[in-house]
């Protein structure tokens, strides 16, 4: 497994379409779920999280919006209840025909004026499970702002470029990042 961090403009992976909320796709070189050992938070309603929520929801609650009231929102809401359902439905659209034989712990670093949320996801044995902290000896970390995470996984920010100008920086199996996407329903 290599390991690399980007901040700097660069050559990167070739881009991939990866799982954005409700598994619809996001085009991103980066984007992948996230993983860990421990089992997913109860299911919170979507009025209340952006869990069960469809991209084309989040497309809506984010346009037009600056990073500052993307935070605000988020923070109104709840980080951890609106963060919690976003990989709770992740877990929901994993595909385990199409991860056979394969095991991977995927790590989010997700910034919030207040700190870094953790989310992870992991995959293995046909399951796939999400949840709040650091999963352990995480494959790869995909780290950047709330906003940059959520205009990520919405298709309204590009893997590539997020990754090439420095708003994503990853650590760890970049090419598992590119191939999770098809582990993911992107109905």
């Amino acid at each position: 497994m290599s390991e690399q961090t980007s901040s700097t403009p660069g050559e990167a992976p070739a881009e991939a379409e990866a799982p954005g909320v409700n598994g619809v796709a996001a085009e991103a070189s980066t984007d992948a779920a996230a993983a860990t050992e421990a089992p997913a938070a109860t299911e919170t309603p979507a009025s209340e999280s952006a869990g069960g929520a469809s991209t084309a929801d989040l497309v809506g609650i984010l346009e037009g919006k600056s990073d500052e009231e993307i935070v605000a929102l988020v923070s109104e809401l709840g980080a951890d209840t609106f963060f919690g359902g976003i990989f709770e439905e992740m877990a929901k659209r994993f595909l385990p025909d199409k991860a056979a034989g394969k095991t991977a712990v995927i790590q989010y670093d997700i910034a919030m004026p207040d700190g870094t949320k953790t989310y992870h996801v992991v995959v293995g044995g046909g399951t796939c499970i999400t949840g709040p902290g650091a999963g352990q000896d995480a494959s790869v970390t995909l780290a950047l702002s709330a906003p940059d995470f959520l205009r990520l996984i919405s298709g309204k920010l590009n893997g590539m470029t997020a990754f090439m100008s420095g708003k994503l920086k990853l650590k760890g199996d970049m090419m598992l990042a590119q191939t999770m996407q098809s582990w993911f329903d992107a109905s």
